[in-house]
């Protein structure tokens, strides 16, 4: 009797396992009707144009956020402006340890594809080589504790890192 408990027992924890699976997808297509955490309200979401091929890999695009509308990546991760950097610099002010929390935002190319911004987009050169992004002659930074796509919690930060707008203002 014990053994016929153990697999019946066994079967259950499975179909609750594969079930719990199915519906934490689910539960993704929704994050803000599912999150808990205090981040929930400091979310952006990425534009709903239809899908195009550059929509795919857009380097900049536009995101809708709590603060308006942001610039953020082609995966949706919103995109700061530091304010020691200088405008039209090329080279970027966040340095060393600056950079394990504000890693740079890198360009597929020379030429950036961009949809929806509307300001001037570049790049520069990092000190590894890499094409970092730039809005308006300023260099664009992700925020280490930005995890998933809408999160925006380096607004702000020091009172000097804020996120970008798409015709290239500093959103404060």
């Amino acid at each position: 009797m014990k053994l016929h408990q153990s697999k019946v027992f066994a079967g259950s924890a499975a179909l609750m396992i594969g079930a719990a699976v199915l519906l934490s997808g689910c539960a993704s297509n929704t994050p803000a009707a599912t999150s808990t955490s205090p981040a929930a309200s400091t979310e952006a979401t990425t534009s709903t144009a239809p899908s195009s091929p550059a929509a795919a890999t857009a380097d900049l695009k536009t995101g809708d956020s709590a603060k308006g509308t942001i610039v953020v990546d082609g995966k949706g991760m919103s995109l700061y402006y530091f304010t020691k950097d200088t405008k039209d610099t090329k080279v970027s002010a966040c340095t060393e340890g600056c950079l394990k929390a504000w890693p740079i935002a890198v360009a597929s190319s020379s030429t950036p594809v961009v949809e929806g911004v509307t300001g001037k987009v570049g790049t520069i050169t990092s000190p590894d080589g890499k094409l970092q992004l730039t809005l308006e002659g300023m260099p664009l930074y992700y925020f280490a504790q930005d995890t998933k796509a809408g999160d925006i919690l380096g607004q702000g930060v020091n009172s000097v890192w804020y996120l970008a707008a798409p015709e290239g203002a500093m959103i404060k």
